[in-house]
């Protein structure tokens, strides 16, 4: 037998080996994860310590050492636990669906910001945003919409999991939306091509390529998503897009020479520039 702390101490140093930054902090998360899985049981996180000083069943340390192997293998930690925190809830997360990330979430609150009485999530994935919003708003009409069958799937799951109500739609951006809204949400695949290979392998080799790149330039989805834009919002509705940290100018200039008023630029936490948004004139469409 041996003890969870020297098992978690054994899998940092596997970790640390094949290049896993993280290693400690996800050891003990894995840890954590196999032994509800396991005991079948919602063990209350402070008993961790507890379980680290104790000898680790048989069961544990084989499926242990499986989710290590994984993680070594440089699969993401929220695939191995179905599982990743944002905004307030947690949601599922499978291999087909973009794992959701701490700087969306001022997407979501530069939508929280705004009065809207219907809300339109363009390529959802996991549903995060859409769903972060509806749980603050409820009544409020909420379409998502994405390519990917399964992601569908996924983000249905998660919207009944968190108890909220919304429509998804599978859609090549507005090829199947008939209605106007007065937000237009999305974190499009925004990575250029030439970018791809200077990912982290957890996000090049495990998340879905289409979730990430538009094979291009990385301002395809931009330029279909503003030039569909003022005729799916309503008069003095807002698009508000994620963007990657060099692309403020280009989706600003998209979202002008569509029609949009006043594009402004968000920053996230770490000064990069994360989320522009524009507003459909007042008139157009009236």
């Amino acid at each position: 037998m041996t003890t969870g702390r020297a098992l978690c101490q054994t899998a940092e140093a596997q970790l640390a080996a094949a290049g896993v930054a993280s290693a400690a902090g996800d050891a003990q998360v894995l840890f954590w994860h196999v032994l509800r899985q396991v005991t079948g049981q919602a063990l209350p996180r402070h008993a961790l310590r507890e379980h680290l000083a104790a000898d680790v069943a048989p069961a544990v340390a084989q499926a242990y050492a499986v989710a290590i192997a994984a993680r070594a293998g440089r699969q993401p930690v929220s695939q191995i636990t179905g599982r990743r925190a944002f905004w307030k809830h947690d949601f599922r997360v499978t291999a087909d669906t973009l794992d959701p990330r701490p700087e969306t979430e001022l997407l979501v609150e530069a939508a929280l910001g705004e009065s809207f009485d219907s809300v339109l999530d363009m390529g959802t994935g996991t549903g995060a945003i859409l769903i972060s919003i509806l749980s603050e708003r409820p009544g409020i009409r909420g379409v998502a919409t994405d390519l990917s069958p399964a992601a569908l799937e996924v983000a249905q799951g998660n919207a009944h999991m968190i108890g909220v109500a919304a429509e998804f739609i599978s859609s090549d951006w507005f090829s199947e939306i008939n209605e106007r809204f007065a937000l237009i949400v999305s974190n499009p695949p925004y990575i250029a091509l030439d970018e791809m290979s200077g990912l982290a392998p957890e996000v090049r080799d495990w998340e879905p390529r289409m979730a990430l790149t538009d094979e291009g330039d990385g301002l395809a989805a931009y330029r279909a998503i503003c030039a569909g834009a003022p005729d799916h919002l309503k008069p003095g509705g807002r698009l508000m897009v994620e963007i990657g940290p060099t692309q403020a100018h280009d989706v600003s200039d998209l979202m002008r020479g569509a029609g949009l008023t006043d594009p402004t630029v968000l920053k996230d936490l770490d000064g990069r520039d994360r989320v522009v948004w524009g507003r459909n004139p007042v008139t157009k469409g009236a």
